[in-house]
């Protein structure tokens, strides 16, 4: 049971990493989420996560390698933040799928945006002391 809770786990994690990969939010780094849950039910996917990791790992590194990087990337988290907003109170009625669930999920990934700009910084740079 634990194996099979795993495997569906790991999957949903994959599919939503892949589809946030062209969407906005951390899609490569919950794909590595997925891959080592579903490594943990099904071995063979084991082989997968190493380069995954090293691919998510160097764009942790990338995102913070300068400061234009972060500061784009802090307008990113902003402006998701703030489109959230917007969606979430019916501002503007002309705008699709308005409604606070929407606004919620822009408003959660401007938010994992900062999250993981700050594990980065951390990561590349060390804490400060």
């Amino acid at each position: 049971m634990k194996r099979l809770a795993q495997a569906v786990a790991g999957s949903l994690l994959v599919l939503i990493g892949v589809a946030l990969l062209v969407l906005p939010g951390p899609g490569l780094l919950l794909v590595l989420a997925g891959l080592i849950l579903l490594s943990r039910a099904v071995p063979a996917v084991a082989r997968f996560v190493e380069p995954v990791r090293e691919r998510a790992m160097l764009a942790a590194e990338g995102s913070v390698a300068s400061g234009w990087r972060i500061a784009g990337s802090s307008v990113v988290g902003l402006g998701l933040i703030a489109a959230g907003v917007i969606w979430g109170a019916p501002v503007l009625h002309w705008l699709p799928a308005t409604g606070w669930s929407t606004g919620a999920s822009l408003i959660f990934s401007g938010l994992i945006v900062f999250a993981l700009l700050v594990w980065s910084y951390r990561r590349v740079h060390g804490p400060r002391p």
